[in-house]
């Protein structure tokens, strides 16, 4: 009996050969694509363009394609959370929770009621088994674009159904694969922007949602260099944007943001990349989820990411008594940021993670 999966097609050259390569493999293959943003009022959220895209690709590759509209549940499971993390001046990263609750949970129910056996999509990931027979989550073959760190909040319901066709494929691969086989978008570029927002001038776009909150941005010591706009607006490790340069009494190395003082609304600010409140040899996570749903072995060695364009950084955990997590690094990591993943590998495996205290 042909196995049917549903695959999430964006308009992106990735989803599209995902489609192709299991078309190939002989899978009924219906294409899903997901409207899960509203905001139709400028050039930065081009879903129409996306859903052309999706109908070209479908034709050339003989499949059907259906639009689903998962905005409501963006807005209240995605949205929503990014917003009051941004207001409590943490900084989100709505991708994680937009795979966890939208890519991986919306459309997964969606696709079941379909009638799926499987679902797809074009992330760069792998799926492979431990030896209790759970799904395992792998890293990418292409590392540069490996998004196994997007993906640590997904449970063993959500991955085992999951197909992720380019786990072992290059990126330059995909493209090149695409044009052969004359799809209209191999060489369109990569989405970099917000999970379904789009592309758009970050601030400008917070601005709309939460309301400007002017206030002192300080030294560690207390000494006032400039005024911020509202510390939602801003994150660890921020360099561009401070607006406090030639500072008479300080030398000409950058400024970078090492702290949010929210009862007082104060941003503090050092100066030079390796300033010593920029790194850390320690931190703490919470909403602690685990893809075999177990929670690692403490007494192991592990290597963890702090942000996706990151290399591993050897590390050792410590589960405290709240259901919070200690991770110990080696080597201090530069600007940790609250509100961020912090993500656990065993070697190729990406075992789960929480979210930076």
């Amino acid at each position: 009996m042909t196995r049917r999966v549903v695959v999430g097609l964006s308009g992106g050259v990735d989803s599209s050969v995902a489609a192709y390569l299991l078309k190939q493999q002989g899978y009924d293959v219906l294409g899903v694509f997901m409207k899960n943003w509203e905001d139709e009022d400028d050039e930065h959220c081009p879903a129409k363009q996306d859903f052309f895209d999706v109908l070209a690709v479908a034709e050339v590759l003989g499949i059907e394609v259906e639009a689903v509209n998962f905005a409501a549940e963006y807005r209240e499971r995605v949205f929503s959370y990014f917003l009051a993390e941004y207001s409590a001046g943490r900084t989100p990263n709505p991708d994680v929770l937009c795979n966890a609750e939208i890519k991986f949970k919306a459309f997964l129910d969606d696709a079941i009621r379909r009638g799926a056996d499987f679902i797809a999509t074009g992330h760069y990931a792998g799926r492979g088994e431990d030896a209790a027979r759970r799904a395992t989550l792998l890293r990418a073959a292409d590392l540069n674009k490996d998004q196994s760190y997007f993906l640590y909040r997904l449970n063993q319901a959500q991955l085992s159904p999951t197909l992720f066709p380019l786990a072992q494929m290059q990126k330059p691969e995909v493209r090149k694969l695409a044009e052969q086989i004359g799809l209209p978008n191999f060489a369109k570029k990569d989405s970099t922007g917000i999970c379904f927002i789009g592309e758009r001038p970050f601030r400008e776009f917070l601005e709309r949602y939460l309301p400007k909150k002017p206030g002192p941005m300080c030294t560690p010591e207390g000494k006032v260099v400039g005024e911020h706009q509202g510390l939602a607006y801003y994150t660890i490790g921020q360099r561009q944007g401070l607006m406090i340069g030639g500072q008479k009494d300080f030398g000409d190395e950058p400024w970078f943001v090492a702290g949010k003082d929210m009862a007082s609304n104060t941003l503090i600010v050092v100066q030079g990349h390796d300033h010593p409140l920029l790194q850390k040899p320690s931190l703490s996570a919470g909403q602690l989820s685990w893809i075999a749903e177990e929670a690692p072995d403490p007494g192991k060695s592990y290597t963890a990411k702090t942000r996706y364009r990151q290399q591993d950084a050897p590390c050792r955990i410590e589960y405290l008594e709240d259901g919070s997590m200690r991770v110990e690094f080696d080597a201090p990591q530069w600007a940790v940021t609250p509100g961020q993943s912090v993500v656990l590998y065993d070697d190729e495996v990406c075992l789960g993670g929480g979210i930076i205290l």
